[in-house]
């Protein structure tokens, strides 16, 4: 079930509903036959884990102030039930009697307590702490997570917080130690799923066998030091024997203003073997999040259409948050496209021939810019790319549900991104500028020629689709394809994943049209 009042991404009880969505699609996987079983069983003992042992130090010591003793009581018995369960799970193999036992008991225990807590529980604590306290606990049980043990320890002490900081104090390196003897860590952050076609399975392998942490459990500044999509790519690549990155003419890094009056980075890459004259541009905004990742991370996208367009490919290293929240991210992007419109000449490109494009957050940023370029009354670029686009801030549609247990982009982070990119700015979510799809047919109606790809396994498929429909609706030429068995993240990896190389084929196509039709 889902919560069934408003809440923003870093609240606790928007955290909590996060976690149990992941765990659920996980247990509908095992209930389908579909995936690696015992990967999947060993996932959701690390997941309920870290999200008992966070509850229990932030939230359950409160219930009792807030007049809801009986509550605690029984989710603390609740979790150490599943905690006895994930033990014997730990200790048998998929298919023994007692193992299976058990995951059919902890399947069941599990939604009791999800239901009661989303249904009754979280809903009561909201309404007697208000809305404000939960951001506040949203935070806390974040840095919980990053000190909790990653199994469970059912005889642990039940103190009211203070005494299980103490036990996950003693426990977490033994656990971990455990874990990385055993081989298990290199597991825990893969798609066990089964749903992702062999080459895309490769690469969220290569990813866990990084053995990062959870993303959405760490401080920015932290979660910046994580091996990213790109670094999954590399060992792939390193593992075949292919060499790269793939060459291009010339990569060079220009200095250029931000919105703010300070600098950012603008990466230039020029094609392998550029025609003769001015060169169109392509301008390809990154993703993360607003939180995570940079141009490095993103850099095979923008070699792989440089050459595949014969394009000048710009990407803009914008602010991100939380140190500037939005629109930060947004402003420096604009005020790179202008930039890059009256320097064209400058790097070589043509001003006249101008598209724009990007990943994720940059799906989202590209049609924000031509927005406010329309409503200023400047040109707009020829034609856009928006691939696996964030749209709009809500949960939205089916793929929050089928996907939610996703890699590497779950529902955890892609809330723990927004309470970051939003931080101190509530309003944020509603902005034109990230809710895309809360905008009318006349402002879409502006937009050039469009190109959506979306990911089957993404959270964000849903949207990006319907964004499709919105734009179509306004009478915008906008094709959609979304890409079966694949993972967000995908489009960068076409070293080593054909439909990787396929999508970015797609991509040049659609700005090759567009720029020879302006031409």
């Amino acid at each position: 079930m889902a919560l069934s009042y408003p809440t923003r991404p870093g609240d606790i009880d928007h955290l909590i509903a996060d976690e149990h969505a992941i765990v659920e699609r996980q247990f509908q996987h095992l209930e389908a036959g579909r995936g690696d079983r015992r990967t999947l069983v060993d996932q959701i003992g690390f997941e309920l884990s870290l999200h008992a042992f966070a509850e229990e130090v932030v939230l359950y010591p409160l219930w009792p102030e807030a007049g809801m003793e009986d509550a605690n009581h029984d989710a603390r018995d609740e979790h150490h039930g599943m905690k006895e369960l994930l033990v014997t799970l730990d200790g048998g193999e998929p298919g023994e009697a007692e193992f299976e036992r058990a995951l059919t008991e902890l399947i069941a225990l599990v939604r009791h307590h999800v239901s009661d807590e989303e249904g009754e529980e979280l809903p009561s604590f909201r309404a007697k702490v208000g809305p404000e306290r939960m951001a506040d606990l949203g935070r806390q049980f974040i840095a919980a997570k990053r000190q909790a043990p990653p199994a469970p320890h059912p005889h642990a002490p039940d103190g009211g917080g203070a005494a299980e900081k103490a036990a996950g104090k003693l426990a977490k390196p033994v656990d971990e130690g455990r874990a990385s003897a055993t081989g298990k860590k290199k597991r825990l952050a893969t798609d066990a799923s089964g749903l992702l076609d062999p080459q895309a399975q490769a690469v969220v392998d290569a990813h866990s066998a990084l053995e990062p942490l959870p993303f959405e459990t760490l401080a920015p500044d932290q979660a910046r030091k994580q091996p990213g999509p790109d670094a999954a790519v590399r060992k792939v690549m390193e593992e075949r024997g292919i060499d790269g990155p793939e060459p291009v003419g010339s990569v060079e890094d220009l200095t250029i203003p931000d919105a703010a009056g300070g600098e950012q980075t603008l990466r230039v890459y020029t094609p392998a073997a550029p025609a003769s004259g001015p060169l169109p541009v392509i301008m390809w905004i990154h993703g993360g999040g607003w939180v995570l990742f940079d141009i490095d991370t993103y850099d095979a996208s923008c070699r792989g259409l440089a050459n595949k367009t014969g394009a000048i490919v710009v990407s803009p290293g914008y602010r991100r948050a939380p140190e500037a929240v939005f629109p930060a991210a947004h402003d420096d992007v604009l005020a790179a496209y202008r930039w890059t419109v009256a320097n064209a000449s400058r790097i070589g490109g043509d001003p006249e021939r101008i598209g724009i494009g990007g990943e994720s957050v940059g799906g989202n940023m590209a049609p924000a810019t031509i927005l406010q370029l329309a409503a200023a009354g400047e040109p707009l670029p020829a034609a856009q790319v928006c691939v696996y686009p964030l749209t709009t801030a809500e949960q939205y549609g089916e793929s929050m549900e089928d996907a939610a247990d996703g890699r590497p982009l779950n529902r955890a982070l892609l809330s723990w991104m927004a309470a970051h990119a939003f931080d101190g700015r509530p309003d944020a979510a509603r902005d034109p500028r990230v809710d895309l799809l809360g905008l009318p047919a006349d402002r879409l109606a502006v937009m050039p020629p469009t190109l959506v790809i979306t990911a089957e396994r993404d959270v964000l498929r849903s949207q990006g689709e319907e964004f499709t429909r919105r734009l179509q609706d306004a009478g915008v030429a906008t094709a959609l394809t979304r890409y079966d068995g694949v993972m967000h993240e995908f489009f960068g990896a076409s070293a080593v994943l054909d439909k990787a190389e396929q999508a970015q084929r797609q991509a040049a196509g659609h700005f090759a049209r567009a720029f020879s039709d302006d031409r």
